[in-house]
């Protein structure tokens, strides 16, 4: 028997989800069809010089679906979508979500060879990118990466920096058409692949179907309180799973609220589009947030109309928990969870202590948890061990399963039982929620002590002069891996030396091995395309670094 692209939910399991109401049948060109019949001229979305309501992002996105129909793009066809947080991301994600099309979404940091990967992997038909963004020639990249998929059929381009578009590209202002009905996708049906983390190498497909993950969407709504009064800022790229659904730009839009662009993340540009446009919510990744949370108090905006900023897409070390409310006078609300699905959350009337040192508890009653030891057997409960979870909206496998090495990759990835091993490290409090320990590749294995990451970086945290810091393993001949820890500095002119942080952590009671064996004072971490630290590239620096210092 051929496996099929996508591992779908055991039929008895699905109809049990429909029975308790987390899959009710709607798809996303149907929610906002919807909300533009209910709220009509409501403004829905800001960005750049465009403001526009939701009855024009609806018709927008119908114009553009017959575009797409009319191209030769159809229900099921996979098209690459790699824009910035433009207003355009959007017109084109509803116009493709209406014909049954599915977007592949790539962050606007990939580049050629992530992209040939993407377009490969999904079989896609279309690339859709801008001219140029930062400072990369996206269309003319797309040239030499259609060459090189034969299933790539159109260039698409959104043309942002004024160059000429690349011969044999559409324009996508031009694709717009006279709206028609057209058939449209059922709610199971594939809605789009997103791309998972990629930390150990080109990113995988993740795929969703409209219903699993409009359930998620609704009930981070509900969770996070969401109100029509809500300004949300995409401060995050618009493609990652953090800011389009957690509660994101589709919890924002399913309550009638409205929907913010950031071009870019900096604290310059995202305070002060908070005081321009009044924004009341927004999430950012744990750097971000300790910069906006050092740049706040004298960067002289007024920012008093955030109401919550969530932290999430990484871990959030408790030192630097408790500095971002009082920086920023907000609430904080701490987020973890995955693309693959399950979504954790403090919540908004948890106490201090909850929000400071848990990373939340899931969206779903039906969200089933286990933590394991190295034997698949569950630990004790509030020991830490790995995570591994299943539920109404966490994927079964990777797309595609007929590929021989997604096959092998599924076969690791989920339990025969369809619990999705996440990587992570975590233990559950009594109250359910979830404190995680880092990634378990992270773990730094001493000579045999199982040394944890994230405990060495809160203590460095709490240094008066550290932004913030990243541990990793390193290589030794002697005890296998010591810890080596980057610090990025709050006054880069005053840092403090590596003795002095090493004396500071040993200062606080610790035991000897959750000393840091390496400080390295760094003036920015590398990171990742949606900005989070990546610690495959510090491990590859300081592995790099010993081996230029061996004798």
């Amino acid at each position: 028997m051929t496996a099929a692209p996508v591992v779908g939910v055991p039929e008895n399991t699905a109809e049990r989800y429909r029975a308790a109401g987390y899959w009710v049948g709607e798809t996303f060109g149907e929610l906002l069809a919807a909300r533009a019949a209910e709220h009509g001229e409501r403004e829905a979305l800001t960005g750049g010089d465009a403001r526009w309501s939701y009855r024009e992002l609806d018709e927008r996105a119908s114009a553009m679906a017959t575009g797409f129909a009319d191209l030769g793009v159809g229900k099921g066809d996979r098209v690459v979508v790699q824009l910035p947080n433009v207003p355009e991301f959007l017109e084109v994600v509803f116009a493709l979500f209406r014909l049954g099309a599915v977007p592949v979404f790539a962050l606007p940091a990939h580049r050629e060879t992530e992209l040939r990967h993407i377009a490969e992997q999904a079989g896609a038909v279309a690339l859709l990118t801008s001219d140029a963004h930062e400072g990369f020639a996206a269309a003319e990249a797309a040239v030499r990466v259609a060459a090189a998929v034969p299933s790539v059929r159109h260039r698409i381009v959104c043309v942002l920096d004024g160059r000429d578009l690349t011969e044999g590209a559409v324009d996508l202002a031009a694709l717009r058409a006279t709206a028609r009905a057209l058939p449209g996708p059922a709610a199971d049906d594939l809605a789009f692949l997103q791309l998972s983390g990629g930390t150990t190498g080109l990113p995988k497909l993740i795929p969703r179907t409209h219903d699993d993950y409009l359930y998620s969407v609704r009930a981070s709504a509900e969770i996070c309180e969401l109100t029509r009064d809500t300004v949300y800022l995409v401060a995050l790229p618009a493609a990652h799973n953090f800011p389009m659904s957690s509660p994101g730009f589709f919890g924002v839009l399913h309550v009638g609220g409205r929907v913010v662009l950031c071009p870019r993340p900096d604290a310059a540009t995202a305070l002060g589009l908070i005081e321009r446009e009044r924004v009341t919510f927004t999430g950012v990744v744990p750097p971000l947030a300790a910069l906006w949370a050092q740049a706040a108090p004298t960067a002289g905006f007024d920012v008093s109309s955030l109401a919550v900023l969530q932290v999430g897409g990484a871990r959030c070390a408790p030192e630097l928990a408790k500095r971002i409310g009082p920086a920023l006078g907000c609430a904080v609300q701490q987020v973890f969870g995955m693309a693959e699905g399950l979504v954790n959350y403090t919540r908004l009337d948890d106490p201090e202590d909850l929000v400071v040192n848990t990373q939340g508890r899931p969206i779903s009653p039906d969200d089933e948890i286990r933590v394991v030891d190295d034997n698949d057997d569950d630990v004790t409960p509030g020991e830490i061990g790995a995570l591994l979870t299943r539920g109404p909206y966490t994927i079964r496998g990777y797309y595609d399963a007929t590929r021989p090495d997604v096959a092998a990759h599924n076969a690791a990835s989920f339990t025969a039982d369809g619990f999705y091993r996440t990587g992570d490290l975590v233990r559950m409090t009594p109250e359910g929620y979830l404190v995680v320990s880092g990634r378990v590749k992270d773990q730094i294995n001493r000579g045999g002590e199982k040394v944890a990451a994230d405990e060495i970086e809160n203590h460095l945290i709490a240094h008066p002069g550290v932004l913030d810091a990243a541990v990793v393993a390193m290589p030794d001949p002697y005890l296998g891996e010591r810890s080596c820890a980057f610090v990025v500095a709050v006054d880069p002119d005053a840092a403090p030396t590596p003795a002095q942080l090493r004396a500071f952590v040993r200062g606080r009671g610790v035991a000897a091995v959750t000393v840091p064996d390496r400080v390295e004072v760094v003036a920015a971490f590398p990171e990742t395309g949606v900005g989070k630290t990546s610690k495959r590239d510090l491990r590859a620096a300081v592995a790099a670094q010993l081996r230029e210092e061996k004798p």
